[in-house]
């Protein structure tokens, strides 16, 4: 499918031709792609922008997702992935995607502009997870996803608390409700 507001490298540009264009302002890049500069960035050309770069049986999910809804300003440098298939996969190799080798459940995810990408809740419940795991990198992208819904921990935390058991889920529920809490008293 040609995409009137995407442009990828050696599809109807060349990769020369593009770098040029952003020089001279006619175009800028959006994941792994380009836009015109004057267009207004999307969710669905955020997604988009990364056909070329997964399969349809990855999925986007933490900082990566938070990007493509809107939370997140900058696309992350690595972009984390994790399988959609029961199957495993054995070749995933891109040195700019984390991989994750634990199938998603069908009703975490939803589709935006052909790509699989998790939704808000389940974006933010992982975030939260790597944060009382130890991951100190999940902050900031838990604090933009937060401002960008507020609605969004307390319904992170019940999407977390009624799923499957996962590591750091009791810690990163109590995380959450703290946080809609904090919301509801601002």
């Amino acid at each position: 499918m040609a995409w009137p507001f995407l442009y990828f490298a050696g599809d109807r540009l060349s990769g020369a031709e593009l770098c040029a264009a952003r020089l001279d302002g006619d175009v800028v890049e959006i994941g792994e792609a380009y836009m015109p500069a004057d267009a207004v960035e999307t969710r669905e050309l955020r997604a988009g922008s990364m056909r070329e770069r997964l399969s349809p049986a990855l999925a986007l999910t933490r900082e990566s997702a938070a990007w493509v809804h809107g939370a997140l300003a900058e696309a992350p440098v690595r972009h984390r992935v994790q399988r959609l298939s029961p199957r495993r996969i054995h070749h995933v190799f891109d040195v700019r995607l984390v991989y994750r080798d634990v199938a998603l459940r069908v009703s975490d995810v939803q589709t935006i502009a052909g790509i699989a990408v998790t939704t808000p809740e389940k974006t933010l419940g992982d975030l939260a997870r790597d944060l009382c795991g130890g991951a100190d990198d999940a902050a900031d992208a838990i604090g933009a996803m937060v401002a960008w819904r507020s609605d969004l921990a307390a319904s992170a935390a019940s999407a977390l608390a009624s799923g499957p058991p996962l590591h750091h889920k009791r810690a990163a529920i109590a995380y959450l409700r703290e946080r809609a809490q904090d919301e509801v008293t601002r």
